[in-house]
């Protein structure tokens, strides 16, 4: 069976300079890829990715406007 959200991203909102958390939940384990856009992202200082079995979190980091 193909791999489907769960518990999709919901929308969050935070003031520039801020850090924000975004999770989803997978209905298997999978690798999963962060994008922005066609942008897809990498661990940095920005940008931290957690995943656990079926669960995926990203963080990002000294929030811009571009992070939209």
């Amino acid at each position: 069976l193909p791999v489907l959200f769960k518990e999709e991203l919901k929308d969050e909102e935070a003031q520039e300079g801020a850090s924000v958390t975004l999770g989803c939940e997978l209905t298997k384990g999978a690798p999963v890829q962060w994008r922005i856009g066609p942008k897809v992202l990498k661990a940095s200082d920005k940008y931290q990715m957690r995943q656990s079995g079926t669960t995926a979190e990203l963080v990002i980091r000294d929030l811009e406007v571009k992070d939209a």
